[in-house]
């Protein structure tokens, strides 16, 4: 137990650092990051297309600016020349939860994923979320109340995953399932958790947040701050929260 509060601590630790960070970038280019850059979509879960993510554009705000000046942005991201980029792993990126932080097929690991929509729905340029295709969302934008909408959370990371540097569930997620429901099996389960399925789905399929520690999983929210979200709490409260203009009020014992 004392392990896990560490770590537990240390995940906190890490989403108020990159919520710093988006707000960092926010002040610097006035809107906040984009989910994913790409010319069209809706984006696949497969390594074709352009693909930077989110991740890949605060890389200056968390002290990774040589990291982030290896990358070559006239090629896409899975281009031979962005390999070593997009490999790097990065401690901030990854929960001490997690037992599969290994590169695997050349592409670092991330715990953490932005809230790209309300329900189960590919990544598009009308999600709901704060962070999607093409996305320029300036805070003024955000009706709800940055204190009142997800920005970040934590996702398993799971087979066939891109990595930090992709746009794709890597590192996008919606509130279409409840916490801690799975359609993709992580590579090593730590603790049984519901629904978990056989097969893989469809390269269409983007999937909900999930986390290793028990009874829920932290988020960031606008206003900067990280709170521990239950198991317990509501799918409909969870799309509640992930809508950034959808007019709803959601108390704090809700979640």
């Amino acid at each position: 137990m004392a392990r896990e509060a560490a770590r537990r601590t240390q995940c906190r630790n890490n989403l108020m650092q990159l919520i710093l960070a988006v707000h960092n970038y926010e002040q610097s280019h006035e809107v906040l990051p984009p989910g994913v850059v790409n010319p069209d979509g809706p984006i696949k879960n497969e390594p074709k297309g352009y693909h930077f993510s989110w991740m890949v554009q605060i890389l200056p705000f968390i002290d990774q600016n040589n990291v982030h000046k290896h990358f070559n942005f006239d090629v896409g991201l899975y281009d031979p020349a962005n390999s070593t980029a997009r490999g790097v792993p990065l401690e901030v990126f990854v929960c001490p939860s997690e037992m599969s932080a290994e590169q695997i097929n050349n592409a670092g690991p991330s715990n953490y994923a932005g809230c790209h929509h309300d329900v189960e729905a590919q990544i598009a340029a009308d999600n709901h979320g704060v962070f999607f295709l093409n996305s320029r969302i300036r805070m003024e934008r955000i009706d709800d109340g940055a204190s009142n909408t997800l920005f970040l959370g934590e996702k398993l990371i799971e087979q066939g995953h891109l990595g930090w540097a992709s746009g794709t569930p890597a590192t996008l997620r919606n509130t279409g399932s409840k916490l801690n429901t799975h359609t993709i099996p992580p590579i090593r389960l730590a603790r049984p958790l519901a629904g978990n399925a056989a097969t893989a789905p469809d390269t269409t399929s983007v999937g909900g947040f999930s986390s290793y520690h028990p009874g829920g999983g932290q988020f960031a929210f606008g206003d900067g701050s990280v709170r521990f979200v239950s198991d317990n709490a509501s799918i409909t409260v969870l799309q509640k929260l992930a809508h950034r203009a959808d007019g709803s009020i959601v108390g704090a014992d809700e979640f």
